[in-house]
């Protein structure tokens, strides 16, 4: 169990491929000492390693690796080598059979032997999951069962801790191209944004990356791909109306390489969710009011239900307070009356999907909670200065 650093060298030289530029393989077992010969590579991650190493000491992480190591000892009765190939990330290069292809039997003993090392590990007080590349009895080819085991892994990113993944050739999974999320539903999410509706378009992320998941369950590349076109169209209109474009592109990269390295679905959505909300927060800023918390809550609620028919009477209940005094109140803290504040949301909605949109005037109306053209027309000139028609004349030129 101690650490040989000839073997280490042995296999690092072996999984990147890169033996074929040093020595014949042969001749370089003998020359280390080295007795097995692998011919299958396991990749095993310790699950949840980020959050269990937060704010723990080295002697920790030491000792944690030290026991995974251990259970590999006690598991595994092949001959193999080891090494860590990244935290919490150790890689096994086993050897299969002493010649041919292993056959759908010796698969099973090795999955057999990957949860005996589960088994030994929970009684450690964590978890694994395992990628199992294939068999090649070619030792110059053992970094592709490498890539293979590390591939396989992949598919831990929906289904959790605790997996065993064997490689499987390329499934040709054509997802149709259909539109997962529309213009209209990413003008929608980044509209609420505009609004000052924070917690609103968190919420709306939510849903439509829950869609993705769905869409995308056999294919993370492109879920993640997806997620980031969402976040990315909102540091774009960040950087459109407020600036600090070296800052904000700094951060993004910052993020993505962060996203990119996220191994858990639930983990991923909670990252982005946070650098969403800190964006968005830049604009939400704009829209913030000195009120009191209780007219802070009918805000949000105005902003989440905008789009519905919203009566003075409901949101005073919804602040538990008689309609007359939450009018009265509501006024005094905002300046505005509830119904200018609610057409004031829905003008300022309206407004950005003029600018992005080609939908009609009267389809932007009902979209937004006002089913009237002309009383839209009336209220978007009080608020804007100008008609929808020339509002988006003017942003589109």
């Amino acid at each position: 169990m101690k650490l040989d650093t000839a073997q280490v060298a042995f296999s690092q030289l072996l999984i990147s491929g890169t033996l074929t530029h040093e020595a014949d393989f042969d001749d370089m077992r003998e020359r280390l000492g080295i007795e097995s010969r692998p011919q299958l590579v396991i990749v095993l991650s310790i699950d949840r390693y980020t959050d269990l190493a937060m704010n723990m000491s080295l002697p920790w992480s030491i000792e944690i690796g030290q026991q995974l190591v251990e259970a590999i000892y006690e598991s595994f009765a092949a001959p193999f080598l080891w090494v860590w190939v990244g935290e919490g990330v150790l890689a096994v290069l086993l050897e299969v059979s002493s010649g041919g292809q292993p056959d759908s039997s010796n698969k099973q003993v090795m999955i057999r032997m990957v949860k005996k090392l589960q088994n030994q590990v929970d009684r450690k007080g964590f978890s694994v999951s395992a990628g199992i590349g294939t068999y090649y009895d070619d030792p110059y080819k053992l970094h592709l069962s490498y890539g293979e085991a590390k591939e396989s892994l992949i598919d831990r990113f929906f289904q959790g801790n605790r997996m065993i993944f064997q490689y499987e050739q390329k499934r040709n999974i054509q997802e149709e191209r259909t539109e997962t999320v529309s213009q209209e539903e990413k003008i929608e999410l980044l509209s609420r944004v505009r609004i000052g509706d924070e917690d609103g378009s968190i919420a709306y992320l939510a849903v439509l990356l829950e869609r993705l998941a769905g869409v995308y369950k056999h294919n993370v590349d492109r879920f993640k791909s997806d997620s980031y076109d969402l976040i990315l169209s909102l540091s774009r209109m960040v950087v459109d109306l407020v600036g600090n474009a070296s800052e904000i592109l700094s951060d993004i990269a910052r993020m993505l390489q962060n996203l990119y390295n996220t191994i858990r679905y639930d983990k991923f959505v909670e990252k982005l969710s946070s650098y969403w909300r800190k964006l968005a927060r830049q604009l939400v800023d704009d829209h913030a009011l000195e009120v009191s918390p209780v007219i802070r809550s009918a805000i949000v609620y105005i902003n989440e239900h905008h789009q519905e028919k919203m009566l003075l009477t409901e949101i005073a209940q919804h602040c538990y307070l008689s309609t007359y005094y939450f009018a009265h109140l509501f006024k005094k803290e905002t300046g505005l009356s509830f119904v200018d504040f609610l057409n004031k949301v829905r003008i300022e909605k309206s407004a950005y999907f003029l600018e992005k949109t080609e939908l009609s005037v009267r389809e932007i109306a009902a979209h937004v909670g006002i089913h009237d053209a002309n009383y839209f027309a009336r209220k978007f000139r009080m608020v804007m200065g100008c008609s929808p028609t020339d509002y988006r004349t003017a942003a589109q030129s």
